[in-house]
């Protein structure tokens, strides 16, 4: 389905939130794909509203009889809040069902919604919410339209450590004219600090009590904003719903129980949801001697998780999960993958170290799900061990993308915590710190750039036909031969990646039909320039050398056949 942000806020009228009885007896308005939520009065109060309520409501769509079960969220004192979405325009009749019947301000209350078609170019409203195909594992919107994924990770965003709403715009402004076009976070409880942690607060303090009775609806007020802010501005936020290590104190049903806070709240926004952060990551203190035991009791609890989410979101949002460095002892980031429809990686951050690693990790996970799109969610944060630069960036991204996956994850050492030079985020629990760059630095490092430009001149490609094709080169990378290029078809056309070295150019295109005229654009990607078209002809063999490019470094080179 489709859905999106706070228009919502618009639409209604403050003279009808201030009046309920005034509120239900008229029709509600909103368009497709976008968000339009109300609020119901408790008549009573609650020990422990939170737990001691739930409230569901059924809303019908007229013209076909399709029924959808939603649920509201518990938004502070008495009060509930519904939220609702839909891509099919027409008229809903809504009916809530509230676990205390006897309360009448929130059982049995009744309404209408109108959903009038969207007009306008708001990619989220146009194309809907971003899902996995099922005409292959890539990712588009909701309508077909195929969605090419680059992300950037901000896991402290939604904290006090990162200003809002001047500094927030400031770094998505930045983001968006880079090209990128998912922004992931983690939503309460990020990485690398102790539960309850300053660190890991919003203005409003922290999304839950320290003793995990209650959820603090204040919180996820000011979460909202930020939310809504970067869906104002086109990012699809990729939600983390909290660091995996957690799930040591909350335990399974506190975890399903913040998902099912999450799902009301956020699913009728057009988002993706991450099941949680390093699924597979103990905490600190308990690596040293106990991490085996904890990636296998992690990976069975948050799969008890993935199975309840899947359950009970009526939206169908994307999932997936950040699968923590845990996943080099060879097993599934959860034990049951049924749950996720995407996979996500995590190769460490050891510069070109890394990159054997991460082809690794790519074909064995698209070799164990064919049908699942294999991306990276985070590796080689820039700047992270004071390396990673954006020669490695450049690399990581086309090997990736080469290799069939529907986009790239990229990171920053100093933005995923946000550092500030008066506030440096200091030692993780393990007693390490990470860097003390600011993220007013930070954003702007090269590779940032670089992988824009290159989503970019992937994006206008069909890039979702891209089919890896190591025998069409002279010689091919693999994990011993990092530096070697990669190549990948696209429809008729050729993309290869390589690094151009001092000397004679001995790379050969293979297959291509023998005698055959062919145009090629030499591709820069650390300036984003595409240089004027050439025409080139294979021999009888069907081989063609290609030429020596402009300058000495990495290249793209697109071949295509000349329009006969």
């Amino acid at each position: 389905m489709n859905l999106h942000f706070a228009q919502k806020r618009l639409i209604l009228s403050a003279a009808l939130l201030l009046s309920p009885i005034l509120f239900l007896a008229q029709s509600l308005h909103t368009f497709t794909n976008q968000v339009i939520e109300w609020h119901l009065q408790s008549e009573k109060s609650y020990e422990n509203p939170f737990r001691n309520i739930d409230l569901e409501v059924t809303v019908t769509h007229q013209e076909s009889g399709r029924r959808q079960i939603i649920s509201a969220f518990w938004a502070g004192k008495n009060t509930w809040t519904i939220r609702f979405s839909s891509p099919v325009s027409g008229t809903y009749s809504y009916l809530t069902h509230c676990s205390d019947g006897s309360n009448k301000g929130l059982h049995q209350q009744k309404g209408q919604i109108v959903v009038e078609p969207y007009v306008g170019d708001h990619p989220l409203y146009r194309h809907g919410p971003v899902r996995v195909s099922a005409r292959g594992p890539h990712l588009e919107h909701y309508d077909g339209t195929p969605f090419f994924w680059l992300a950037d990770s901000w896991w402290h965003g939604m904290t006090t450590r990162f200003g809002f709403p001047a500094d927030f715009e400031t770094l998505a402004t930045d983001r968006k004219n880079k090209g990128f076009n998912v922004i992931q976070f983690a939503i309460g409880f990020p990485c690398d600090i102790e539960p309850f942690d300053p660190r890991g607060q919003n203005e409003a303090g922290d999304p839950w009590d320290e003793a995990f009775t209650s959820i603090n609806p204040s919180y996820f007020d000011l979460t909202d904003q930020r939310l809504e802010k970067l869906l104002e501005m086109g990012f699809v936020p990729n939600i983390v719903g909290l660091w995996g290590y957690y799930m040591k104190w909350m335990g399974v049903e506190n975890a399903k129980k913040h998902w099912q806070y999450l799902i009301a709240r956020y699913a009728a926004y057009p988002v993706t949801f991450s099941l949680t952060g390093e699924t597979t990551l103990a905490y600190y203190p308990d690596m040293e001697e106990e991490w085996d035991y904890y990636k296998d009791l992690f990976r069975s609890q948050w799969s008890e998780v993935a199975k309840f989410i899947q359950e009970n979101d009526p939206y169908d949002r994307l999932l997936t999960t950040h699968p923590g460095p845990g996943i080099n002892d060879g097993k599934n980031p959860i034990y049951e993958m049924q749950y996720l429809d995407m996979v996500m990686l995590q190769s460490g951050h050891q510069a070109f170290a890394t990159v054997p690693k991460s082809t690794r990790f790519i074909k064995e996970y698209q070799n164990r799900f064919p049908d699942k799109p294999v991306i990276h969610g985070e590796v080689c944060f820039e700047g992270m061990f004071g390396s990673s630069w954006q020669d490695v960036q450049r690399l990581l991204f086309w090997s990736n993308v080469l290799q069939g996956t529907p986009g790239f994850s990229y990171g920053v050492e100093g933005i995923w915590q946000f550092n500030t030079t008066e506030k440096p985020f200091g030692p993780s629990p393990s007693g390490h710190v990470w860097g003390n760059v600011p993220w007013q630095e930070a954003m702007h490092y090269k590779g940032s750039e670089q992988v824009g430009h290159s989503a970019q001149f992937v994006r206008q490609l069909p890039w979702w036909k891209l089919r890896p094709a190591p025998e069409r080169v002279s010689k091919h990378a693999d994990i011993e031969q990092i530096y070697d290029p990669y190549a990948a078809e696209v429809g008729e056309d050729l993309l290869v990646y390589f690094r151009f070295a001092f000397g004679k150019n001995t790379l050969k295109i293979r297959g291509l039909e023998p005698g055959a005229p062919y145009e090629f654009v030499f591709f820069d990607p650390i300036t984003g320039k595409s240089y004027p078209p050439r025409e080139g002809q294979s021999n009888a063999r069907g081989e063609w050398l290609v030429p020596t490019p402009p300058v000495i470094q990495d290249w793209v080179l697109w071949l295509r056949p000349v329009a006969k």
